[in-house]
């Protein structure tokens, strides 16, 4: 036997890969042709999505998805991945994942380079090549219609804050969130809330909560840092109400999952929560979803996607 008859063979593979609308300009707007053009040096059969506004891309994308290509391919933030989440889940087509937005928070969970666009297209590279990984997703239902999610949904604080800063007109940019975040921490206030988890209701004030199937929000905040993507679980965080001072002190712990250890702080692993309040919206993967109430249940499973085995 010759070294040639044990090597691996390598198979090509028909791949769709959808870029985000927003990228066709700016630092980023590269990075969707140049992982086409390395998937296609490599041999594969690339499919390159670009239309010119999220809806166009959803028919388009849910069209190629039906086909059964060997992989659906994003490139873009997480709010790109929630898309991806929306056309794979509970199908046997893996989703890929080029990170280049701002949080790529995904892409941290499931261990695929964040900050370099370079490594991921090599990361994907390989991936492609080896068999899927399967994760959980999670899935949402309210008034608004029923939507998966990849990694997380928040309902307090931080929502409020990205729902002021949609209805914002200036300034643009990053610039605008962060007023926003100021102007909600000025008049931070407790939420009642009613939450039912796997049946059991708890009525509570709180600053936030946040229900993970992974750990990270907003850019690698370790907001629910136990939450495993293949647990079979979401994991529901409540903060307590606090007040200002409190709220920044125990703000810069989020950042390593140190805040756990508050008193303050409780984190439930749940199958499924019903979340309700008053004047707060839900936002999961970036994007906002819907006015509260909504319902979360995890999906065991739900998903195959294509990115380094779990550590």
């Amino acid at each position: 036997m010759t070294p040639s008859d044990t090597a691996p063979k390598f198979k090509a593979k028909r791949i769709v890969v959808a870029v985000n609308p927003n990228a066709s300009f700016g630092a980023t707007r590269q990075v969707g042709p140049a992982a086409v053009a390395t998937l296609r040096a490599m041999g594969h059969d690339v499919t390159m999505l670009i239309e010119p506004d999220f809806e166009q891309l959803l028919v388009t994308a849910r069209k190629m998805v039906k086909s059964k290509p060997d992989a659906f391919v994003v490139v873009g933030g997480d709010g790109m991945v929630n898309l991806g989440a929306n056309m794979v889940a509970r199908t046997n087509v893996p989703l890929g994942i080029i990170p280049s937005g701002t949080g790529n928070d995904m892409a941290r969970v499931l261990g695929i380079p964040h900050d370099n666009t370079e490594k991921a297209i090599e990361a994907l590279a390989a991936a492609i090549q080896l068999p899927p990984r399967t994760i959980d997703v999670g899935y949402a239902k309210s008034a608004e219609g029923d939507r998966y999610f990849a990694c997380m949904m928040s309902a307090g604080f931080d929502a409020l804050a990205n729902e002021r800063a949609n209805n914002m007109h200036h300034p643009k940019g990053k610039s605008r969130y962060t007023i926003a975040m100021v102007i909600e921490l000025i008049k931070l206030k407790r939420i009642h809330y009613k939450l039912t988890m796997d049946g059991v209701v708890l009525e509570t004030a709180a600053t936030l909560v946040c229900v993970g199937n992974g750990e990270s929000l907003g850019g690698g905040m370790k907001v629910t840092p136990t939450a495993k993507v293949d647990d079979g679980l979401l994991d529901v965080l409540l903060v307590k109400p606090l007040g200002r001072v409190a709220f920044l002190r125990i703000f810069p712990r989020v950042f390593t999952g140190e805040h756990v250890t508050d008193s303050r702080v409780e984190i439930f692993k749940v199958k499924k929560v019903r979340i309700e309040a008053d004047g707060v919206v839900g936002y999961a993967d970036g994007d906002r979803f819907a006015p509260l109430p909504i319902e979360l249940e995890v999906v065991p499973g739900g998903m195959k996607v294509l990115a380094p085995p779990a550590a």
